[in-house]
């Protein structure tokens, strides 16, 4: 993995908890906006409407530079739908930036997969 991918994949993962965050204090507004005289559905759509879409920018970077088939690409668009979706998708490119750097330190060793 070269570091244009690793940066492009660290950036959608920083994005993604804040944006699973937003999504879930928009819902717990829109509720508080409903049952009481409490109105802060503006300004956290907003916030949530800046990070969804930063969001979706760092995905479609991530999905061009690490060059995921469509599956995975459409999986980690879904978690930006999801309420608690970002943080698994936080999670799992975690995940997936430790193997690349297992991967990559094993090359650079001269280990070959069995």
């Amino acid at each position: 993995m070269d570091i244009k991918t690793a940066t492009a994949l660290r950036r959608l993962r920083l994005v993604s908890a804040p944006e699973a965050i937003s999504f879930l204090l928009l819902l717990v507004c829109s509720v508080l906006k409903r049952t009481t005289d409490f109105n802060a559905v503006p300004v956290m759509g907003a916030v949530h409407g800046f990070l969804f879409v930063l969001y979706v920018l760092f995905w479609a970077d991530a999905w061009n530079r690490a060059k995921w088939p469509l599956k995975t690409a459409a999986f980690y668009f879904l978690m930006s739908v999801l309420p608690t979706g970002g943080f698994f998708a936080d999670r799992r490119l975690k995940r997936e930036a430790e193997d690349a750097v297992i991967a990559s330190r094993a090359r650079t060793e001269g280990v070959v997969n069995a």
